[in-house]
């Protein structure tokens, strides 16, 4: 049996994924991540919400699981190191790209600085409670639940780590989960899931963007595909690549945005064909295979809810390059691309261009 430093969320997942380690035998040691509480203003000038991943009402509840469990119980205090996820947020939005800081989360935080902390208190591996699978010792697989599956927000773990980490509800269907954590009497069985970005708890994140970064929403022109001002709007970081609902503009056939320039403050709205990708460049890179400058086969994915769709990969310089058999709708540079083989993830990256 192994020491585990246990990656304490305060909800179900994470929960059960303890309960499952110390039922094995394994010394769970468990850890919260303080990033500050629900309405606590923190240095960064945000809050955390009360239905996200990290407020004080969590902290309470994985004290008390790991309190039932027999557990250690740590919080440690992120807020600092929390602050670059927030910046890198904001920074992304306002060059024009759509973030996904809960990918960068687990990069660096979940899955980074955890891991540093494991080691200062001599154990061997860090878990989570993430629909995932390490299968072989050293991949990441897709989580058995594949309308759970969470392993596109994994892309990011560095290759000689996987193998230090445990993933112990991946094999699991989520209502599995649901179910143990009631054959353990644990308090958060019926606990709601975190749906949103636990640092945008009124889900406004243009309010944020605005607090952190005064003056960034400016009113500029809305174009068609032939250029011309056809509207208005109060700041192009209100509007995500593929948006149907809210653009103010009134057509004779259904209109999404299709495009962003940051530097002319314009948002260009046209035809759903005009979403279609084809072809993905992504850079940031994290290659869970060896890499290969030529075409691999593979299914990939540009967004977290979408299924992945088969295509090939290759690198190309300090980057990859993803070609889709069949196009595929809404790429959006600032995500994230991330490639399987089967249900093993082999590659991912940041998307910076699309066609």
């Amino acid at each position: 049996m192994a020491k585990v430093l246990m990656a304490m969320s305060g909800g179900v997942d994470s929960s059960v994924a303890a309960a499952l380690l110390v039922k094995e035998g394994h010394e769970v040691v468990g850890c919260f991540m303080r990033l500050g509480g629900a309405g606590e203003e923190l240095d960064h000038d945000v809050t955390i919400g009360h239905k996200g991943c990290c407020s004080i009402n969590d902290a309470n509840d994985a004290r008390t699981v790991c309190a039932k469990l027999g557990m250690s119980f740590y919080a440690l205090d992120f807020k600092d190191d929390f602050g670059r996820i927030i910046d890198y947020f904001v920074d992304e939005y306002n060059a024009g790209r759509t973030p996904n800081p809960c990918v960068r989360c687990n990069d660096w935080l979940k899955f980074g600085k955890l891991h540093e902390y494991a080691k200062s208190i001599g154990a061997e591996y860090v878990a989570s409670g993430h629909y995932a699978q390490i299968k072989n010792g050293s991949e990441l697989h897709t989580g058995a639940d594949l309308t759970k599956d969470q392993s596109y927000v994994l892309f990011g773990t560095d290759r000689n780590r996987i193998g230090e980490m445990m993933l112990p509800i991946g094999h699991l269907q989520k209502r599995e989960v649901r179910d143990l954590a009631k054959d353990f009497n644990l308090p958060v069985f019926n606990k709601p899931d975190s749906q949103e970005i636990c640092f945008v708890p009124d889900d406004n994140y243009a309010n944020l963007l605005a607090k952190k970064s005064p003056g960034c929403l400016k009113q500029g022109d809305v174009l068609d595909t032939g250029g011309n001002v056809i509207g208005q709007h109060e700041g192009h970081q209100k509007f995500t690549i593929g948006q149907r609902r809210g653009l103010g503009i009134a057509m004779s056939k259904p209109v999404y945005v299709v495009a962003k320039d940051p530097v002319l403050n314009t948002v260009t709205i046209g035809g759903e064909e005009l979403l279609n990708t084809n072809t993905v460049v992504a850079k940031d890179t994290n290659w869970l295979i060896d890499e290969s400058e030529d075409w691999i086969p593979c299914t990939a994915k540009i967004r977290y809810n979408t299924p992945p769709a088969h295509g090939k990969i290759r690198k190309v310089s300090d980057t990859i390059e993803v070609q889709f058999d069949e196009p595929q709708r809404g790429g959006a540079t600032g995500q994230a691309v991330v490639c399987y083989e089967g249900t093993k993830v082999i590659c991912g990256g940041w998307i910076e261009s699309v066609s």
